[in-house]
């Protein structure tokens, strides 16, 4: 086995096991040995992200696409770490430069068009969904997130068709019962919020914040027990670290709950 494979078998075998401080050792000892490899960089930068260390992974996917710039899952890490540290103009620059490697990467638009949602640019927002659709017709993230966009605008019937669309090229997208029973939830149609959110769950127990769904609805079913239990489970799974606030949050509910039992 050469150096190379001892490293990168040992680095991935770290990532697996959830030891992230080796993978992050393993791999930052490839980047000095072998300095001209992209790939390097990008596997540092990956085990960085899972650590927590952002910024340090944003440094290793920069110095990737440095050795590589035309790697579009780079790019595409690279634009999605940006977007998660904020560095908005950042994120959109790194996807507007997977088009120009590629222009029909119609993931690279919605990654785009998730940029000006957060933003609460939805115009913008459903522009690029449009343009993502215009070259995947079919693509599920796309018609959850023009969904969103629609549903965001107050065109909730729209909203609902883009979201039954995706359903029905998969029953089986979780986001998509998810979507559905936000939607439902908001407008009060409890029953069919709660039916979709529990399905959501089925399909993806990692699908984290339709926990926080589920735990409201009970909670609003005065069935503070089991939404008890949605709020340990959004706890348990939650380790984004920009989710810090959000889980202060639920935390101090639970405590709440528990005092009420």
């Amino acid at each position: 086995m050469s150096k190379w494979d001892e490293l990168l078998h040992q680095g991935r075998e770290a990532m697996e096991t959830g030891d992230f401080a080796t993978a992050v050792k393993t791999f930052r000892q490839a980047t000095e040995e072998f300095p001209d490899s992209a790939e390097a960089f990008f596997l540092l930068g990956d085990a960085q992200e899972e650590k927590g260390e952002i910024a340090a992974a944003i440094r290793s996917y920069e110095a990737g696409l440095e050795r590589d710039d035309t790697d579009v899952d780079g790019l595409y890490a690279l634009g999605d770490l940006y977007f998660e540290a904020a560095k908005v103009q950042a994120a959109l620059a790194t996807y507007g430069r997977i088009l120009e490697v590629d222009e029909r990467q119609a993931d690279a638009w919605i990654s785009i068009g998730l940029v000006h949602f957060h933003q609460e640019e939805i115009e913008q927002a459903v522009e690029a969904y449009r343009k993502a659709l215009a070259l995947e017709p079919d693509s599920i993230f796309a018609l959850n997130s023009m969904g969103d966009a629609c549903y965001a605008q107050g065109e909730n019937e729209k909203a609902r068709e883009y979201y039954r669309r995706a359903l029905e090229l998969d029953p089986e997208d979780g986001q998509a019962h998810f979507n559905l029973a936000e939607m439902y939830y908001d407008t009060g149609e409890l029953e069919a919020a709660e039916r979709e959110v529990r399905e959501a769950l089925r399909i993806d127990p990692d699908l984290t914040y339709a926990y926080l769904t589920l735990g409201n609805l009970l909670i609003d079913s005065e069935r503070m027990r089991e939404a008890m239990e949605c709020f340990e489970q959004f706890l348990l799974r939650e380790r984004s670290p920009g989710a810090e606030e959000i889980r202060e949050e639920v935390a101090l509910l639970v405590e709440g709950i528990k005092a009420q039992l």
